[in-house]
């Protein structure tokens, strides 16, 4: 009881504490200085939005290549690359696990590369949690890897 909020639902609680910790994830990578810069979302997009336009004045963009395999996380990347006004993109015949940005190289590997990185470890440890709670509810209460059994000896 002690872990809910007000509204009493644990869901909603999980869910608030991801907001929160990808909002501060976000402020640490635009170099926020106080704590309630790094609660302020938008505020630090806009940080390094401007970071982003700053480094594309002195650097050439370069461009990069992805490849996101897992659905969750490639729409979370390319959402982050255009909140930060860069536009992702694939050719013609690319997979679809694959997405391309051209970009300042600093400032992928400084900042939207390092920071989709936390986001997704984030995101998917949340997204574990709520499929391994429903599995062991409504499939079957235990929910480890399969047993690891010694191999048959072979047939003479």
């Amino acid at each position: 009881m002690a872990d809910q909020t007000l509204s009493g639902d644990p869901d909603m609680d999980a869910e608030h504490r991801l907001r929160e910790k990808l909002r501060k994830i976000e402020g640490l990578f635009a170099g926020a200085a106080t704590p309630g810069e790094k609660a302020a979302a938008g505020a630090a997009a806009e940080r390094i939005r401007r970071q982003f336009a700053e480094t594309g004045e002195r650097e050439k963009a370069e461009e990069f290549k992805f490849s996101i395999p897992d659905p969750w996380s490639r729409q979370l990347f390319t959402a982050l690359c255009r909140r930060y006004g860069l536009r992702p993109f694939r050719y013609t015949r690319m997979h679809r696990q694959t997405v391309m940005v051209r970009a300042p190289a600093s400032v992928v590997n400084r900042v939207l590369w390092p920071e989709f990185q936390e986001l997704s470890n984030a995101l998917s440890a949340h997204l574990l949690d709520i499929a391994d709670r429903i599995i062991r509810e409504e499939v079957y209460a235990t929910t480890d890897e399969a047993e690891e059994i010694a191999e048959p000896a072979l047939l003479r």
